[in-house]
């Protein structure tokens, strides 16, 4: 698989899981969707707690590192190029997959969120892996041309016909007044 082909695929199964986890931050306190005291009727809800907020930081750093990857892909980066960006996702996914172990009980994270996130991350790895083998390669040469294969040497056809005037030659006057 070419390190182009890899991106795109990547890309789908990075958002997917990500887009997955923070979908099911309904049960943080102070989220949408909370049950907690200040969700309701009595007043405005209150703020979810400090580490819920940095895991939130954390999600969306991760979003736009896996953006970035999408955004090279679509620009036909270069394999060295893709394997860094990958590096930045991986280090980046791994902090919010921590973030997420760290943080299960006090901002309501399912475990299947960390399962599907580590999941993910397994997939990102191996695929950043091949892209990275791929970079250390350096580019590939397109391989030997047709005149190489056949043994022989491009030519240009000879320009000896300089009397001109056929029946398609309109750059040295009109061809119908001939």
């Amino acid at each position: 698989m070419t390190t182009f082909r890899a991106l795109p695929l990547l890309a789908m199964l990075v958002a997917v899981p990500l887009q997955q986890a923070s979908a099911q931050f309904g049960g943080m306190p102070g989220m949408p969707g909370a049950g907690g005291p200040g969700a309701g009727f009595g007043g405005p809800p209150a703020a979810p707690p400090a580490a819920c907020r940095d895991l939130i930081t954390l999600r969306d750093d991760t979003q736009k590192k896996a953006g970035a990857i999408q955004a090279a892909n679509e620009k036909k980066a270069t394999a060295q190029e893709a394997c860094r960006l990958f590096k930045t996702f991986l280090a980046a996914e791994a902090k919010f997959i921590k973030g997420l172990e760290d943080n299960i009980q006090t901002c309501g994270v399912p475990p299947d969120a960390v399962k599907q996130a580590k999941d993910a991350h397994g997939r990102a790895s191996t695929v950043a892996k091949k892209v990275c083998e791929a970079a250390a390669q350096g580019p590939q040469s397109a391989g030997p041309s047709l005149s190489d294969a056949l043994g022989t040497t491009p030519t240009m056809p000879d320009g000896g016909n300089t009397r001109g005037g056929g029946m398609f030659d309109t750059l040295s006057g009109n061809a119908l007044s001939r």
